[in-house]
């Protein structure tokens, strides 16, 4: 009996031994040019969040418990994914001047995380902003093209197993769902709105030197429209590119005009969101002719444009006829591109 029990007594320490599960994942890492609050924010579609600290030079370690899935990060503005699970210890390093170009992880479960940051740089690669100025068959094509890429780099990730693919697959035919509706309506507005039928007109909006403007003010002149808000984060990030052509086409014959459709939904009140605008123009030194419709969303010329997103750029020619009622963003070397063959 001996031997006998010498086995069991083996048994019960091997048993005790091993680790019980952890109900926590452990995430650490570092961020380089960190927020200046120093802190990363965890969170899911369910409720989930979670603050994280970092130290001075950007490093942070924490547990989270969590429920087995895909969660998102941010670090100011800017915002990653990561799968997370219970008993794993994951880690990601990061550059914020380069995030997803940067962004490493390394771990458990770690190919799940860099699957869906390689995806996210192929999306950002074949849909840039100019494909919704596209033509059908363009925009086709580039859907063609990113699925067969995609389809590419899932064979790169052998050991992933089918079910993250199948629910990643679904992801990716939401996401083309979303574009291609959007793109439709775009098509569908530049049928509406053709080059070279007379434009929609807009009179007596405020203008931030005190005094009014109308369309007509600009007749022989191109005019570039911008219709923005000072709660857009896309329009404010086409704000230096938009100045940097107020400043080369400065001497040029083009008015730049912005119309703000800032308004008492997000504000609360009419008065503030004036306030908003002005206190904008000011601390920004917005340039170009800057313009408040006192409506907002509601004003003729916006409801009559059909703007449904901001930004949205409008090219009107020196007729007071359309050029491009969806025209490129500033940002886009396709806007350069028209002016240069307009001869502004």
């Amino acid at each position: 009996m001996k031997p006998l029990f010498a086995l069991f007594i083996s048994i019960l320490l091997f048993g005790s031994c091993l680790e019980t599960p952890k109900n926590y994942a452990t995430l650490s890492g570092k961020i380089i040019n960190s927020n200046d609050l120093k802190t990363i924010t965890i969170s899911n579609r369910d409720g989930y969040k979670k603050e994280i600290t970092l130290s001075d030079d950007g490093i942070f370690s924490d547990t989270l418990n969590v429920k087995e899935g895909i969660y998102q990060f941010y670090d100011g503005n800017e915002v990653g994914r990561i799968y997370l699970k219970n008993n794993n210890t994951i880690s990601f390093s990061l550059d914020t001047k380069g995030f997803d170009e940067t962004l490493k992880f390394e771990g458990d479960d770690a190919d799940r995380s860099n699957f869906i940051i390689a995806n996210s740089l192929l999306q950002e690669k074949y849909l840039t902003a100019d494909i919704f100025s596209s033509t059908e068959a363009e925009f086709s094509k580039t859907f063609k093209n990113l699925k067969a890429a995609y389809t590419e780099l899932k064979g790169d990730y052998k050991k992933l197993d089918a079910a993250y693919f199948t629910d990643q697959d679904e992801d990716f035919k939401a996401m083309e769902k979303s574009y291609t509706s959007y793109f439709m309506e775009k098509l569908e507005m530049r049928t509406l709105f053709a080059k070279g039928t007379p434009s929609p007109t807009f009179s007596n909006y405020e203008n931030h030197n005190g005094k009014t403007s109308s369309l007509s003010d600009f007749k022989g002149k191109y005019v570039y429209i911008d219709i923005w808000a000072t709660w857009c984060g896309p329009c404010k990030a086409e704000i230096p590119s938009l100045k940097a052509l107020e400043s080369k086409y400065h001497s040029k014959n083009i008015e730049f005009v912005s119309i703000s459709v800032d308004d008492a939904r997000r504000s609360g009140t009419m008065e503030k969101a004036h306030n908003a605008w002005k206190t904008m123009i000011t601390e920004k030194e917005l340039t170009g002719v800057q313009l408040f419709t006192g409506k907002g969303w509601e004003a003729d010329f916006i409801q009559t444009y059909k703007v449904s997103g901001i930004p949205r750029f409008i090219l009107i020619d020196p007729n007071g006829n359309i050029v491009d009622a969806d025209a490129p963003r500033p940002s886009s070397q396709k806007l350069t591109e028209l002016f240069e063959e307009l001869g502004v």
